[in-house]
């Protein structure tokens, strides 16, 4: 076999070191999947080969910031050589101060496998002994517990990531088999060493942006798969409203051509090439119907640009200072600042709280029957005399609202709240971390908002269907298909009933991007 294919990643295999990685191998990861290190010797010697130049750096006597220093405005008071392997481990100890929530395990392991990606481009002086912990960590999934809130974005996430370099000593605690355990107890239980770490190893874990990373990656993949589901959704209320199809012509967008506003406009109009009666309602429709695909399309374009940044960041050396073996430079910079992924996420959470004010809109107009074109109030399965008594989705609708308010009002940018910290020295920070929470929590908020308007709209088909209304017609596959799908987990609504659980139900499915949707399969 030839010496150079030998090291080569097999096919589909997720390794790091091996070629850039991918959003979809970050939440790849989050979801389970372990990552190998590119066995290449030359990998390896490149790592290595960092470590050595620092640790000559050291022996030279050279100040080099966060080694032979103290840390922030501390940079200019010098660390005597004797004290110099213990500075890292006060770095992790006065880190630990972070508060809040605690990331999932999902969220957690991205973190890891960002950090790791960033790691492996070269440039953090670290031995090969760190990258191989990380790697043994995320393949016996032990998972660093993560407070959530701590971190201005600059000088990295230096808070929340020090819990993983903690953890990687054998401090704090960890998710590991289904239980919170101290890490000192997961690494007895796997056989690993805790890793003592040289002069800059800890500031290289530390002192980058990998929380908000993982983070924008996460909230990428299910802003994604909610472009898609908010035009199916859009096309199925179209269709319970006996909407009209022109607004979704290929000839009108021709005339207007964003590429990803056109692209919802033909899957809009694909869902409904079949089975349409002819409407007697008027030409237009009102906006949250005729306007979707300039709604969702916002998004839908965005998204390439953002993948672009996000994937550049993952890819990227973005600690400080930056060691450049191959030239023997030591660079002092700021590539820890999250800037471009802070812009992300407030850009992302905008467009995606602007999907679920779209469909509370779609949603006001089926439960009213002066806007809905036949459908009775509150989209209400009952008859007889038992339709006074019921009150279908009325209360959903409201809780709609409150869902998309609240996202609504996440949507001012963090990037820009940027404050003045450690003594003046990050006096201008990112912000990234709180941004990408905020994203997250948007994306949330928003597919409780798409899940409900999924109940509500197959209610409206299935109303149409029982009702035997002459102008419904019957829907396409696509539509069919997602309606069989969302009523086995939301019942077709005859007489009142809680809700709750068949909510949670559809929104666990949509975070699991469980149904394809236009030709894309899940993962």
């Amino acid at each position: 076999m030839d010496k150079a294919r030998k090291h080569l990643p097999e096919p589909g295999a997720l390794t790091v070191g091996g070629r850039p990685l991918r959003i979809a191998d970050v939440c790849a990861v989050a979801r389970g999947a372990s990552p190998g290190l590119n066995a290449a010797p030359a990998f390896r010697q490149r790592i290595d080969a960092g470590a050595r130049m620092l640790a000559g750096h050291i022996a030279a006597g050279r100040p080099i910031y966060g080694v032979s220093t103290g840390y922030g405005d501390s940079c200019t008071v010098s660390i005597p050589p004797q004290v110099l392997e213990e500075l890292p481990v006060h770095l992790i100890h006065y880190h630990g101060c972070g508060l809040g929530r605690h990331f999932d395990e999902p969220t957690a392991a991205a973190v890891l496998v960002t950090r790791l990606a960033s790691l492996a481009a070269g440039f953090s002086g670290v031995r090969f002994e760190v990258l191989q912990q990380l790697q043994a960590f995320l393949q016996r999934r032990i998972i660093p517990l993560i407070p959530e809130e701590g971190s201005v974005g600059a000088s990295g996430d230096l808070t929340p990531l020090s819990y993983v370099a903690a953890a990687l000593m054998g401090e704090r605690q960890v998710y590991f088999r289904g239980r919170v355990c101290a890490a000192a107890e997961a690494l007895g239980e796997t056989g690993l060493q805790p890793l003592t770490f040289r002069p800059k190893e800890g500031l290289a874990l530390m002192n980058g942006t990998s929380v908000m990373t993982a983070l924008a990656c996460l909230a990428w993949e299910r802003a994604e798969y909610l472009t898609r589901l908010a035009s199916r959704i859009t096309a199925m209320a179209s269709l319970a409203m006996d909407g009209n199809r022109e607004h979704f012509a290929p000839g009108l967008f021709a005339a207007k051509p964003h590429a990803g506003q056109q692209q919802v406009a033909a899957w809009i109009y694909a869902d409904l090439s079949v089975g349409r009666g002819e409407r007697n309602n008027g030409v237009q429709d009102r906006y949250s119907i005729r306007c979707a695909p300039q709604v969702i399309g916002v998004l839908a374009d965005a998204l390439g640009w953002m993948r672009r940044d996000i994937e550049t960041e993952l890819n990227s050396a973005n600690d400080n200072p930056i060691i450049d073996p191959d030239s023997g430079a030591v660079y002092h910079g700021g590539h820890f600042y999250g800037g471009h992924i802070a812009f992300v996420a407030d850009c992302l959470k905008t467009a995606v709280a602007n999907i679920a004010d779209l469909l509370d809109r779609q949603l006001a107009l089926l439960v009213d029957s002066r806007f809905s074109n036949g459908l009775p109030r509150n989209l209400s399965g009952a008859r007889g005399a038992r339709a006074q008594l019921n009150h279908g989705f009325k209360a959903v609708q409201i809780a709609v609202s409150a869902w998309t308010a609240e996202a609504l009002k996440l949507t001012m940018p963090a990037s820009v709240f940027s404050r003045s910290t450690e003594c003046h020295n990050q006096d201008k920070v990112s912000m990234g971390t709180i941004a990408a929470r905020d994203a997250i929590r948007v994306l949330e908020l928003t597919e409780q908002v798409a899940a409900a308007c999924l109940a509500a709209v197959c209610q409206a088909l299935e109303i149409r269907r029982r009702l035997l209304s002459p102008s419904a017609g019957q829907p396409g596959e696509s539509i069919r298909a997602t309606q069989q799908q969302v009523l086995a987990l939301c019942p077709f609504v005859e007489e009142d009933r809680p809700l709750e659980n068949e909510l949670r139900s559809l929104c666990t499915a949509i975070q699991q991007r469980r149904w394809p949707l236009y030709g894309k399969e899940t993962s």
